[in-house]
């Protein structure tokens, strides 16, 4: 029964707070594209606010906290299937905690791909 007490106990509230962080750089990633597009239009330079290559770590990270999530859902379930968990709302949370963060991926990839479109079709 101590599975079933809280938020923290059903799946652990760590992937909640994940799901919850990764969609804040999400946020904060469209704020700074929109800062930028904002700037490039006035026709001032957009002042650098992280080291080269932060972007690039961040959605690194946020795929691997996605992988880790999907590995965790199937890990469970599989669990759930030969008999070793018995508590079908955790696995349940877990394969819901799983598709928020896949549908995020997915949502920054569409933007990522619209993106670069938008600039391939840029005059030169």
């Amino acid at each position: 029964m101590s599975g079933v007490g809280g938020p923290s106990g059903i799946g652990g509230g760590g992937g909640i707070q994940q799901i919850l962080a990764m969609r804040q750089q999400i946020l904060d990633r469209s704020q700074l594209l929109k800062d930028v597009h904002q700037a490039s239009q006035s026709g001032a330079a957009p002042a650098p606010t992280e080291p080269q290559g932060g972007f690039g770590n961040a959605l690194n990270s946020a795929l691997q906290q996605v992988s880790s999530s999907q590995n965790r859902a199937e890990d469970l379930s599989a669990a759930y299937e030969r008999g070793d968990v018995t508590d079908v709302a955790k696995v349940m949370l877990a394969r819901q905690e799983a598709g928020v963060a896949f549908e995020a991926t997915l949502q920054v990839r569409n933007r990522l791909l619209s993106a670069y479109q938008d600039i391939m079709r840029m005059g030169v």
